[in-house]
C-alpha cells in the first residue's frame, strides 16, 4: 500500500498510509539534540516560546534539525550537532559523542532524534539562536537539576521529555 500526502507545508507534510495519518519532515534530513554540561557541572539548556503551544515557554536540550540550510541538505548529524550548540547556546563543545538515536514521537512522526553528549564547552558567541528564534540559555547546576525542574513546572513552565533524561543519561 502506497503512503498518500493529504497536506504540506514549507517544513512538513502530513501522509496516511491505511488507516494510519503521520508527520514528515520535508525539509530536512533529521533532528539533533544535545545533553552539554560546562566544566563546573552545569547543564546547558534553553527557553524558547513554542508556536504550536500558544507561544508558552518551554525549557529544552539544545536542538535542531539537519541538512535545513539551503545547499547543505547532506549535512552530517554530528556537524549539524555542533552548529546547533554554537547557534543555539554559544557555546562549542571540545568533545561531543553521540548517544543515542530515538524516535521523538513515534504516534505522531517518522521522525528520530540523535541525541549528543557535549562537554569541554567553551563560550564563543552570545547564543539566542538565529533570526528566526527567541532563544534563553539557562545553566543549571547539576546538584540543582531535579529541584530546579520542579520549580519551573510550578511555575507553568512547559518541559520538554527531554530535559526529564538527564538524571537518567547522566546519573543525577
Amino acid at each position: 500500500m502506497d503512503k498518500e500526502t493529504l497536506g504540506e507545508g514549507n517544513w512538513l507534510r502530513l501522509v496516511k498510509k491505511g488507516k494510519w495519518e503521520w508527520v514528515e519532515r520535508n525539509n530536512s534530513s533529521g533532528v539533533v539534540g544535545l545533553y552539554a554540561f560546562t566544566d563546573d557541572d552545569q547543564v546547558v539548556l534553553v527557553e524558547q516560546p513554542r508556536a504550536p503551544l500558544d507561544s508558552q515557554t518551554v525549557l529544552e536540550i539544545p536542538a535542531g534539525l539537519v541538512g535545513d540550510i539551503p545547499g547543505q541538505r547532506d549535512e552530517a548529524k554530528a556537524l549539524a550537532a555542533h552548529r546547533e550548540l554554537i547557534e543555539e547556546t554559544g557555546y562549542e563543545a571540545g568533545d561531543q559523542r553521540e548517544i543515542v538515536e530515538t524516535p521523538s514521537a513515534p504516534g505522531m512522526s517518522d521522525e528520530t532524534i540523535n541525541l549528543y553528549l557535549a562537554r569541554k564547552l567553551k563560550k564563543v558567541g552570545p547564543g539566542g539562536g538565529d533570526e528566526t528564534e527567541d532563544i534563553t540559555v539557562v545553566l543549571v547546576p547539576m546538584a540543582e537539576f531535579n529541584d530546579y525542574l520542579r520549580r519551573r513546572t510550578a511555575e507553568g513552565i512547559w518541559i520538554d521529555p527531554k530535559v526529564f533524561a538527564v538524571p537518567y543519561f547522566f546519573g543525577l
